[in-house]
C-alpha cells in the first residue's frame, strides 16, 4: 500500500474505537470517501486512520501484507467488530417507544416516525 495522500484531500472525519457499529462506520467512511474520489490504496490508509483504541490495536495486530484491497480490508472490519452490529428492529420493539418526560409530542412523533422507517428497511 504505497500511495501518497494528496495534499488536497479531505481527511473523513469519523472516529471508530471499537465499539460503534462498524456497518453504520464503514457507511460514513464510504460516503466521505466518495467526496474525495482516490484509489483503493489511498482508501485504506484513509480507513485505518479513523481507528483509536482496541481498533487501532486491532490492525497493528494483522500480518504485514494481510491488507491488499479495501473490499478485503472493509469485510476483516466487519468481521472482527460484528458483536457490535446492532440487532435489526422487529415490530414488537414499537411498544418500547415512548415519550420522555419533557419531550414535546412533535419530537416524539419524529422519533416515533423514524423507527418505523428502520422497521421497514
Amino acid at each position: 500500500m504505497d500511495a501518497i495522500i494528496p495534499a488536497n484531500y479531505l481527511t473523513p472525519k469519523v472516529v471508530f474505537t471499537g465499539v460503534e457499529y462498524p456497518e453504520s462506520h464503514l457507511t460514513t467512511f464510504n460516503a466521505q470517501m466518495i467526496i474525495s474520489r482516490g484509489t483503493d490504496t489511498i482508501h485504506c490508509k484513509m480507513f485505518m486512520g479513523t481507528f483509536t483504541s482496541t481498533t487501532l490495536q486491532w490492525f497493528s495486530d494483522l500480518p504485514d501484507g494481510h491488507i491488499t484491497f479495501f473490499d478485503k480490508f472493509s469485510e476483516l472490519f466487519r468481521e472482527q467488530f460484528i458483536v457490535n452490529q446492532a440487532r435489526p428492529p422487529v415490530s414488537f420493539d414499537l411498544f418500547d417507544v415512548k415519550q420522555n418526560l419533557g419531550e414535546s409530542l412533535k419530537n416524539f412523533l419524529n422519533r416515533f416516525g423514524t423507527f418505523i422507517v428502520k422497521l421497514q428497511t
